[in-house]
């Protein structure tokens, strides 16, 4: 046996596992760090994304809320009978008479600033905010609309002078003549400030370039005494902003991938600005410019440095702890060597048999693995292996045979039906529609449900006096009311009452169209509320035999047939539920 030097040998038992421990433990720091910058960016972005969508729901409800209020007052002016009188005598003294106080309130305390008076042959007869401009012909999208519709009509819309405005035009009626049009507007730059407080971040609104000309919109700036800034961007003009200073950072290539939706994160002038976008369309839906919402992430960003240092300084601390008892326990083991030499065989032998208790314990515990597998296949072969035996046994009495077998044949039907509801909802989304009379399909359901129903629940069924024809698939139809017969069946205890079936005409208010409401209601238990929010839940069931399939079905064939489903019940009391159907699909 060779000589090993006891001076020698702990060195290099510190330096074998020192080494590598110290570079184990500073990589796993590393991924530490990059894994939580991860996840802070990840959260950062997400956060933008929710300010970004919260940004533009706001801004849709609050152009929907002073939509609402415009319109109010246009339908206001209409039945001034005085005004209407001016308005069809072409009397513009009469109208500014008439509407210039009304003008003022709505421009001091709502902050209106365009009322147009209309002819029908889209002449501008008065304005309010500009009355020594009349007699000239108006071509505004919103006008067209309202022409060709004939119906209120609202949008933004961007003016040749660089103005934004929400205007709203509606057509004058009276007695079925068309008097003119009303027009009124008003700017949107106080929507930033609202949007500003209420979600604190800071927005820009930009024009695209190519709706405007240069000199329309200098003089525009200059009449309405704005600061917008035209040369700062290439491709867009800014109309207005809540910061007092925009980032110089924010350049045309970053707006560039800011319009395609993309975010950013800028520093200026010592800040942090998280930077994302919004597009702006106008009432022809034409993309006129972006809404760029900018969020100062200086503090979050500084907070987060502050937290990674102290994460990391922990770390480190833990990673120097670490090694010290390593150290420490590497030095114990290295005065032990200096005891004497053989104790390198000791250590080897000592190791062998390690690995081998090592391999004992994967071994057992892939043993233990298998037996709980094992012992989770067995616990339901056990039951159909003694109803076997039983049948073996019980062999010469070909009634308990049956019965056992029965019974084993009992497990398969249930997946079977189980699969086969599986396979059909799966399937329901396929239909063919055709012209069906829904009298005989009813009538077909019906005999079909009293068939399969053992206790004869009697059934009333109420039918309009003509026929009515829809444009359904019957397969899918008849299988909806079927299941809803059958709900109503087992919702219902003897003595209970019957079901009742009708089919009536009813109208999508809605979407404002006509149709049939075919209903089943019966006199059972009802549902309290909260099982009445997870009826159309698949899967979701209250009955220990359900598959929770039977009411989802019943949706989802409706909505194929452009229809909805609607329940009413009230515990104790019943429970209807209606398919409503177009007239035709």
């Amino acid at each position: 046996m060779s000589s090993v030097s006891s001076t020698r040998q702990p060195k290099r038992v510190k330096a074998r596992f020192i080494g590598p421990l110290a570079v184990t433990l500073t990589f796993i720091m590393c991924v530490f760090a990059v894994a939580i910058y991860s996840i802070e960016t990840r959260i950062r972005d997400q956060d933008l994304t929710e300010r970004s969508a919260a940004v533009a729901n706001l801004f849709a409800q609050k152009l929907g809320k002073d939509t609402n209020l415009m319109l109010a007052t246009l339908r206001t002016m209409i039945v001034d009978e005085s005004m209407e009188r001016a308005f069809r005598q072409g009397d513009r003294a009469a109208l500014a008479q008439e509407g210039g106080e009304l003008f003022h309130n709505l421009s001091t305390q709502h902050r209106i600033s365009h009322l147009y008076f209309i002819r029908p042959d889209l002449i501008s007869l008065y304005r309010f905010h500009s009355p020594t401009v009349y007699g000239d012909e108006i071509q505004r999208v919103t006008l067209r609309q309202a022409k060709e519709g004939q119906q209120a009509v609202h949008g933004l819309e961007l003016g040749p002078m660089g103005t934004l405005t929400l205007r709203l035009v509606m057509p004058w009626r009276q007695g079925g003549e068309l008097l003119g049009y009303l027009e009124i507007g008003e700017e949107i730059e106080h929507m930033l400030d609202e949007i500003r407080q209420s979600l604190t971040v800071d927005l820009l609104v930009l024009v695209d370039k190519r709706y405007l000309e240069h000199e329309q919109w200098q003089r525009g700036q200059a009449l309405m005494q704005r600061s917008g800034n035209w040369s700062r961007f290439g491709t867009h003009a800014v109309l207005a902003q809540t910061s007092e200073q925009l980032p110089s950072a924010l350049d045309e290539p970053l707006l560039q991938r800011l319009s395609a939706g993309g975010t950013a994160e800028i520093h200026d002038r010592g800040r942090s600005v998280h930077l994302a976008s919004v597009p702006i369309n106008d009432a022809g839906n034409r993309h006129i410019g972006d809404l760029v919402v900018m969020r100062d992430i200086t503090a979050l960003e500084s907070t987060f440095q502050w937290s990674m240092m102290a994460v990391i300084l922990i770390s480190l601390l833990a990673a120097v702890g670490v090694l010290g008892i390593f150290y420490l326990a590497l030095d114990r083991v290295e005065r032990d060597y200096q005891r004497q030499h053989d104790l390198e065989h000791q250590l080897l032998r000592l190791d062998s048999e390690h690995r081998r208790i090592l391999q004992l314990e994967k071994l057992s515990a892939v043993g233990t693995m298998v037996g709980g597998i094992a012992h989770q296949l067995n616990n339901p072969l056990v039951g159909v292996v003694n109803l076997a035996q039983l049948a073996e046994r019980e062999a010469d009495d070909p009634a308990r045979t049956r019965e056992l077998l029965r019974e084993i044949r009992g497990a398969g039907e249930d997946c079977r039906d189980f699969v086969k509801r599986m396979l059909g909802f799966s399937k329901v989304s396929c239909f063919e529609s055709k012209p069906t009379p829904m009298a005989g399909l009813i009538e077909d359901t019906v005999l079909l449900f009293r068939q399969a129903e053992s206790r004869h629940l009697p059934v009333s069924v109420r039918l309009p006096e003509e026929p009515v024809v829809l444009t359904v698939d019957p397969v899918l139809i008849r299988h909806a009311l079927f299941n809803l017969l059958v709900n109503a069946a087992q919702a219902t205890a003897d003595g209970e009452g019957g079901i009742e079936i009708s089919l009536e005409r009813g109208e999508d208010r809605e979407r404002n169209l006509p149709g049939w409401t075919l209903a089943v209601a019966d006199h059972g238990r009802g549902m309290p509320p909260e099982v009445l929010e997870k009826i159309f839940v698949p899967f979701y069931t209250t009955r220990s035999d359900g598959t929770g399939l039977g009411l989802p079905v019943v949706q989802h064939v409706a909505l194929l047939h452009d229809g909805q489903v609607t329940v009413a019940s009230e515990p104790g009391h019943g429970t209807r539920f209606a398919i409503w159907l177009p007239d035709s699909v």
